[in-house]
């Protein structure tokens, strides 16, 4: 087992990827992969909030998985609180697990409907005062500790993402991963659960991994902000600096493609988009994944992967034309603070 001895740090992985076995010959041996995720690297400090964003598929909930180990990564490391999890024994990543807890993203399939809350809410908690700690849990998450004997059917969308939530405080968790955990909820009760997660973040102590696609969600919400494209980190930095100075040309694509009035702009006018499709994970491009939707892509593109190198303080961009990019705008990109909201 490796321990590492930075305080600061909770959470560092290291080349981090995926893959999945999609085909396989006559005598039963895989043919054809999937990577998933492809040498993800990233930090997380304790008492921050990374937000992860991208288009659907581009691998964020497989990147989360593979992190807490609920499927061991292909290769690369995760190290949580100076102990890498790919060399700890059985015992250890048990007890690691209990300080890494997730909140799904569909509150009415992550309940067992035979089970009351309470006793959901109980599994992860050891000890004596059982009982009590899940009436406290639950008057924490905005319901009532008389709820304990009740079963998930009698509580609305909302109410049973309080009740998950409750279930991730159970064991005492420092890191919660939030995978797409408001987006199953009326827009209402979305602000709702972000007040009470914002409000746990400082009661417990809390670090986040939060992954969405909502960008005004992320803006609000985190400190640091990673951009996945097919697999890969292209940009990460303070969520304000990448907002209103995005560098990647995909992430000044997510920025610039969300629904917002702009000033100048009539209500509902056409804004410029991203061109193209996603390429199929199975069979994605050589050198730089984005490159055949980019405006600035070369030779050079399509030969080298570029890294995930610095371009200032906590700044990072995996784009081989940063020197043209910096010169100018790809596309129109709102910068105001309320500019971000799907």
């Amino acid at each position: 087992m490796h321990a590492e001895t930075d305080n600061a740090m909770l959470l560092k992985v290291e080349g981090l990827s995926q893959r999945f076995a999609v085909a396989h010959d006559v005598l039963g041996r895989p043919s054809q992969w999937l990577d998933a995720v492809d040498r993800v690297s990233l930090d997380l400090r304790r008492g921050e909030t990374l937000g992860i964003v991208g288009e659907s598929g581009c691998g964020k909930s497989t990147l989360a998985r593979s992190i807490l180990h609920l499927t061991p990564p292909a290769s690369g490391r995760v190290v949580f609180d100076g102990v890498d999890l790919g060399t700890a024994d059985t015992a250890t990543l048990r007890r690691m697990r209990g300080r890494m807890q997730v909140v799904m993203q569909d509150p009415f399939s992550a309940l067992n409907p035979r089970r009351s809350i309470g006793s959901s809410i109980g599994d992860g908690i050891v000890g004596r005062g059982r009982r009590k700690r899940v009436r406290d849990l639950l008057e924490k998450v905005g319901l009532s500790g008389d709820d304990y004997g009740r079963f998930p059917n009698e509580f609305s969308g909302g109410q049973r993402q309080r009740i998950c939530i409750a279930r991730a405080l159970g064991p005492g968790p420092e890191l919660l991963v939030a995978d797409e955990a408001v987006s199953a909820l009326d827009v209402s009760v979305q602000a709702q659960i972000l007040n009470l997660l914002a409000g746990l973040r400082q009661d417990f102590g809390l670090s986040f991994l939060f992954i969405s696609h909502n960008l005004s969600v992320v803006r609000a919400f985190c400190d640091r902000v990673a951009v996945m494209y097919l697999g890969r980190i292209v940009e990460t930095g303070p969520t304000e600096q990448i907002f209103n100075d995005p560098v990647h040309p995909y992430t000044r694509a997510l920025i610039a493609a969300v629904p917002i009035p702009v000033p100048g702009r009539a209500n509902g006018a056409r804004v410029e988009l991203l061109p193209g499709d996603v390429p199929s994970p199975l069979d994605p491009p050589s050198g730089c994944r984005f490159r055949t939707r980019c405006p600035h892509a070369n030779a050079g593109c399509a030969a080298t992967a570029p890294p995930l190198a610095p371009i200032a303080s906590g700044r990072e961009v995996a784009c081989l034309r940063v020197p043209v990019l910096r010169r100018g705008p790809v596309w129109t990109t709102p910068t105001a603070p309320e500019a971000a909201s799907c």
